[in-house]
């Protein structure tokens, strides 16, 4: 093979299933080193959710590309059917979300900020992470949890993966603390995310818990 190209099928990328089983992200940015952006596949069986709920900031655009199978996309408060074939360009700021309607759907994402020079973003670090807390090695997972928050320590991400993480497999209080910094990093989004999130239901009682 030539060294001008590299070549991989959606199934022969690494998976890691994320929140608890209920899809898989499969990195592609990882796999072949890109830098100039971000992509990565995510797929997930009927009913299941396979892109997370979430808003971009600061001018991030992304555009996603079902590969295979069928997804209905929620974009703010429009319902999009997008079978295979389908692009959504989502522009920064629109809350989006997709769930699977058929068995294997696959979902390309691909994503950057104009005129900036890209940064992988700490998530795809944190749901390694909590991939390998899952299998039962906290320690490793820790140990790259770590690693990303201390290469962007702004950034919110990274202490609320930390947190669910903590929350679901090791260190409650540790939880409670990565989650409260989180929330001081960005107050609006992480509230959001916690309020509905399963990860923290063991310390969602618990009189320090934040949100």
């Amino acid at each position: 093979m030539s060294e001008g190209y590299e070549t991989a099928h959606i199934d022969e990328l690494e998976a890691l299933p994320i929140n608890q089983g209920e899809f898989v992200w499969r990195p592609v940015r990882r796999r072949f080193g890109i830098t100039a952006f971000g992509t990565n596949v995510y797929t997930g069986d009927t009913g299941s959710r396979v892109i997370e709920e979430h808003r971009e900031r600061d001018g991030h655009e992304e555009m996603y590309v079902v590969l295979r199978g069928h997804a209905t996309f929620t974009l703010d408060e429009d319902e999009l059917d997008a079978p295979a074939g389908t692009l959504v360009f989502v522009r920064p700021g629109t809350l989006r979300t997709a769930f699977a309607k058929t068995d294997g759907t696959a979902i390309l994402a691909v994503g950057a900020k104009p005129g900036e020079l890209f940064e992988p973003s700490p998530w795809e670090d944190s749901f390694a992470a909590i991939t390998y807390a899952e299998g039962g090695d906290l320690e490793r997972a820790r140990t790259i949890i770590r690693d990303a928050i201390a290469k962007l320590p702004d950034a919110w991400q990274g202490y609320y993966n930390a947190a669910c993480m903590e929350a679901r497999f090791g260190d409650h209080d540790e939880a409670i603390a990565l989650l409260a910094k989180a929330i001081e990093l960005n107050r609006d989004d992480v509230v959001g995310y916690a309020a509905g999130d399963h990860d923290f239901d063991a310390i969602r009682d618990s009189a320090d818990f934040p949100v």
